[in-house]
């Protein structure tokens, strides 16, 4: 190995691959995620899902702030990355019993984690303004850290409370960021959120494949509605993933990086930080009603399905309209207009099959998209 030639990296605006690494954790997460609501649809498992999906994501959310401000991707970034992945995993393999049995088990691998990248944060400051800068958002941190370990001592119901009194008060904390000029590369930044949203999306295929390939595995033959919801759940993702990359990320992206002053922290945080929160959530939870159509592609889908597919497919327009606005003070109108349109097909539209329900909102999304680029272009 000594004759290889490592180039300087000190410029480098891309994600490194340990990054994406540290990301694979996640597909185990939410991929837990999603079995516990196709397992328990109803309001009490909806609500621990979104406690821990918040949490989950504060901490991603947090180590790549960290990641961002560093100058490189050097070996000491990567060391730090690659014992934040070795914990992840026992994090994400508790994620459905965190608020009962499991809380230790989840919450002490999320507090080495944001240990991990305050530590990134404040070794990788190079001057005393950006360690300044880091020293800012400690105390919230070390709030929320406490809490989590904390509040896994307690049962379901007083635990429930001190996590949800921990993700509030991140979020205050991170209200300060308006005040301060932080360290920020948009395109690492840019890039790193849209790779959360493919390990999402990812998780989307891996929902709707699975029952599938269990079929196939018992010796069993696949209904021709059986196809056609797998191939309606891959146009779908596609659909999806469209929606976001075509134009809003890199859009995004380029508004970030022409800002400057503490705004250019502000936008970041609005548009990343809190926005791609309902984002990614929305994509998760239209993986649960998919999973449910194509275990059963012939039925009706059941209300509570109906209801997180809604709200997964409201949540990830949504939170992409409200960027838009947030940026460029521009509405989303062709996008509003589909998210009504679902409301109607999957709150009137009860009795129509699973498969067909899923075509027809392929074929909602698909007008959306057309008609707004034909209304931009044109």
């Amino acid at each position: 190995m000594h004759g290889l030639v490592v180039p300087e990296r000190e410029a480098d605006f891309t994600a490194d691959p340990v990054e994406l690494f540290f990301d694979l954790a996640f597909v185990f997460a939410f991929a837990q995620l999603v079995g516990f609501l196709v397992h328990d649809p109803d309001w009490e498992h909806v609500g621990k899902a979104a406690l821990v999906f918040s949490i989950l994501w504060m901490t991603w959310s947090q180590l790549t702030w960290a990641a961002n401000a560093v100058a490189g991707n050097s070996r000491q970034v990567r060391s730090i990355f690659l014992v934040a992945t070795a914990t992840s995993v026992p994090m994400a393999a508790s994620v459905t019993t965190a608020l009962d049995g499991g809380g230790y088990l989840f919450a002490i691998p999320v507090a080495l984690i944001a240990s991990l990248g305050l530590v990134l944060a404040l070794e990788g400051a190079g001057d005393d303004e950006a360690r300044e800068q880091a020293r800012e958002f400690i105390f919230g941190l070390v709030v929320f850290v406490v809490l989590l370990v904390v509040g896994a001592a307690f049962d379901t119901g007083t635990r429930t409370v001190i996590w949800t009194v921990a993700v509030v008060g991140y979020v205050l904390g991170t209200l300060r960021t308006s005040r301060t000029e932080w360290v920020l590369r948009a395109g690492h930044f840019a890039e790193r959120h849209g790779l959360i949203i493919i390990v999402a999306l990812g998780e989307v295929i891996v929902a709707v494949g699975k029952p599938l390939v269990e079929a196939l595995e018992e010796g069993e033959q696949l209904s021709a509605e059986a196809v056609v919801a797998l191939c309606a759940a891959g146009v779908f993702a596609a659909l999806m993933w469209w929606s976001y990359f075509d134009r809003v990320q890199p859009a995004l992206e380029h508004r970030v990086e022409e800002t400057v002053g503490p705004e250019r922290s502000s936008l970041a945080r609005d548009n990343y930080t809190y926005l791609h929160l309902p984002i990614t959530a929305g994509v998760i939870l239209s993986a649960v009603g998919l999973e449910e159509i194509t275990l059963h592609p012939s039925d009706a889908l059941p209300l509570p399905f109906r209801a997180m597919l809604f709200a997964g497919l409201a949540f990830f327009f949504g939170g992409i309209g409200l960027a838009a606005l947030r940026t460029f003070r521009a509405v989303a109108r062709e996008r509003l207009v589909a998210i009504g349109a679902l409301a109607l097909l999957l709150f009137l539209a009860t009795e129509l099959a699973g498969v067909w329900l899923i075509v027809a909102i392929d074929v909602l999304i698909l007008a959306s998209l057309a008609f707004e680029q034909r209304r931009i272009e044109h």
